[in-house]
């Protein structure tokens, strides 16, 4: 028997999802181990092997592919404990990291400080060398600052070293020269080299991006090689694949060259899970959600493609590398209450994780939570939680919100408890506006897919704030994002710096042919290098335009045939009608010139994809799944009711039911509030309507 496993590493869980060649996957979640996350790994995967009765070394034998999402390089960064580096930059330039672009994030707070660099000043080094716009060399390299530096570096214990030289983009021959200085001086040293990680234009987020990947370029490279060779030991043979913050998958060698793409890998993989799980519907446009214990991700699929941005920021660095446009907060379950100053109640963002955890797991945990909130309003069963592995203590939770937030404010535990449940389905309604609203779309138009082990307690409240009518909460929805891990193709980008205007009519623009060429056969022999036959190779281009004098440039989705006709009349109607969706104008009948900054390609390696496993309509009811009755919470009505309780597990295609109910699962549970009824598909999705 061949299996295939989904491994997404959460803040509070590790998710499992175990697809065998016949029947329905198999799904685990163990608690993270922030400390090594490989140890959960491990431990889930013994878990795994018991459950099919099999030895761990002859379970892994019959595993062929692993796709591993991590968050090893994310929680470096927000905890600040990167890798020691240094950065050598052109003379003149080394306080750019520090100025930024210049613009305070809260144009208003004067209080308002962006965060320390990652790499110290006394670490930030000059190197004296000039190269123009245009890629001409204006003064020689001087080895002899490079030297220099690197003596500095070595006494002061750096283990990453991060080059970036202005316009670098447009000639690489000095940032090639001092890496191989630094080749030879610090041959241990992790390099990060701007004109590899980032060959384009905009300094200081080039030199960001550098830096971010030197900073945790040791602390992958030592975690996958500290995770093969467990999974090696125990006796696996086959292929590994690591989740990318641009919903790929690469081999680990190929990531750890490039690790600042795992950034953002851990939700990147909701849009392929959501694909998969609307596919009974054909629809190919929705909102996906995921709640778990420490965050709350929300990503915007629109006809099949993802949103996809190339300014993103992971813990106010800025990060320029393509990753999924995912907004992500911290709302989870182990999100804490909290007042202000001015006595208002907040959730989050911090959360009490997987150790302690919320008051109500009896770990020591004292902050009171969404999750300890949802006990004490019978949205969660005590004795249920997580099948029954965990027991809930109510009391725990009643007494953490007694005393951190009912008392404080002068009122009950109960009106406290229900405070914390609507504040935190408003800061998560509000996360889906900046996804939606803030870019073009209205939410109403789409459904919602809404996940993770502590979601569908919350969706439909959600999806009310937000007028959607239309809730789905996938069979996999405690793993969605494991889930989606099996379902993505390889992935490699690529960009080349073009600053041109575009031609008013069909003229060639000198270059430009070349530079996609040059892109598609370095993406060749990367697919190629991973097992991907030519005839499952795709190439999807894109540029990044501007009205000419403007600050912002947009990405627009670019078919290779307008390039290669130089066919600018289409490109440029596809940039105005991008324009006019995010910004409510365009300049089609102005003058106006439209200028190329840099030229994309995306190049995926398509992969075989496991098989919807599909369910008969049931011949029973849901009341057959019918477990009990007990008090809940309705907020309509402000006071607890009976309503019926059903086994998530036993429902299946056809079943119905009207709400007010609960439907319990062995990782999750869904609340389905009055008026809103839940239907399943033939996935076994439930799907709430209003």
């Amino acid at each position: 028997m061949a299996f295939r496993i989904g491994i997404d590493v959460g803040g509070t869980f590790t998710d499992f999802q175990l697809m065998r060649a016949r029947g329905r996957p198999a799904v685990h979640k163990e608690l993270s181990t922030p400390a090594d996350p490989s140890v959960a790994v491990m431990a889930g995967l013994a878990a795994l092997a018991a459950a099919e009765a099999m030895p761990l070394t002859r379970f892994l034998g019959a595993v062929e592919l692993i796709v591993h999402g991590t968050t090893v390089t994310t929680n470096a960064i927000l905890t600040g404990n990167t890798a020691r580096a240094g950065l050598l930059t052109t003379r003149g330039f080394r306080d750019a990291l520090q100025m930024r672009r210049g613009v305070r994030e809260q144009m208003y707070d004067n209080r308002y400080h962006p965060p320390e660099p990652l790499v110290p000043r006394r670490l930030r080094l000059p190197v004296t060398e000039r190269v123009d716009a245009e890629g001409t060399v204006v003064t020689p390299l001087r080895a002899a600052d490079v030297e220099q530096a690197l003596e500095r570096f070595r006494g002061e214990g750096v283990e990453a070293v991060a080059i970036c030289f202005l316009h670098a983009h447009a000639n690489s021959a000095h940032e090639e020269a001092a890496a191989r200085i630094v080749r030879n001086r610090m041959p241990r040293a992790y390099l990060s080299v701007s004109s590899r990680v980032l060959p384009q234009v905009r300094f200081y987020e080039r030199t960001s991006t550098t830096v971010l990947n030197a900073g945790v370029g040791p602390i992958l490279s030592r975690y996958l090689a500290n995770l093969t060779r467990r999974l090696a030991a125990a006796g696996f043979r086959r292929t590994l694949l690591v989740m990318q913050s641009n919903g790929g998958v690469a081999a680990p060698e190929r990531v750890a060259r490039l690790p600042a793409m795992t950034l953002l890998s851990g939700p990147a993989a909701a849009p392929a899970a959501g694909l998969a799980c609307m596919a009974p519907r054909r629809e190919r446009s929705f909102i996906t959600v995921d709640m778990g214990g420490t965050s709350f991700d929300a990503a915007l699929v629109l006809e099949g493609e993802p949103a996809v941005t190339t300014r993103g920021t992971v813990n106010r660095y800025a990060l320029a590398l393509p990753s999924m446009e995912i907004n992500t907060i911290g709302a989870g379950g182990g999100s804490v209450a909290w007042i202000d100053e001015g006595g208002l109640l907040h959730m989050g963002p911090q959360s009490a994780g997987a150790d302690p955890g919320p008051a109500c797991y009896g770990r020591g945990g004292k902050e009171p939570t969404c999750t300890d909130a949802n006990l004490v309003l019978g949205y969660l069963s005590a004795e249920y939680f997580a099948g029954g592995r965990m027991r809930l203590e109510a009391r725990a939770a009643e007494r953490a919100i007694r005393e951190a937030v009912a008392a404080p404010l002068g009122m009950g535990v109960l009106e406290a408890a229900h405070g914390m449940f609507h504040v935190i389905n408003v800061n998560m309604a509000s996360a889906i506006r900046e996804i939606s609203i803030e870019k073009g779309y209205d939410p109403r138009e789409f459904p919602l897919i809404c996940a993770g082990g502590a979601g569908p307690v919350h969706g439909a409240y959600i999806a009310a704030e937000l007028g959607i009518r239309r809730v789905i909460v996938p069979r996999d929805s405690p793993i969605f994002c494991a889930s989606g891990m099996l379902r993505t193709d390889l992935k490699h980008d690529y960009v080349r710096s073009f600053a041109r205007l575009l031609p008013e009519r069909r003229a060639a623009l000198p270059g430009v042919m070349a530079l996609a060429r040059e892109m598609e056969r370095e993406a060749r022999e990367a697919l190629a290098a991973e097992g991907i036959a030519r005839t499952h190779q795709r190439f999807r281009y894109s540029m990044d335009l501007r009205y000419l004098g403007q600050y912002h440039e947009v990405t627009v989705a670019v078919p290779r045939e307008c390039i290669a006709r130089s066919d600018w009349r289409a490109v440029r109607d596809r940039f105005h009608a991008r324009h006019d969706r995010l910004y409510g104008y365009a300049l089609r009948e102005e003058a106006t010139p439209v200028e190329l900054l840099s030229i994309r390609l995306g190049a995926l390696g398509v992969t075989a994809k496991p098989a919807l496993a599909r369910s008969p309509r049931a011949k029973t009811g849901a009341r057959a799944a019918l477990k009990a009755h007990r008090p809940v919470y309705l907020p309509e009505r402000a006071r607890f009711s009976k309503v019926p309780v059903y086994d998530g597990d036993r429902l299946t295609h056809g079943n119905r039911l009207a709400g007010p109910a609960i439907i319990e699962s062995v990782n999750t549970s869904v609340f389905v509030p009055r008026g809103w009824r839940a239907q399943y598909d033939a996935l076994d999705n439930c799907i709430l309507s209003a």
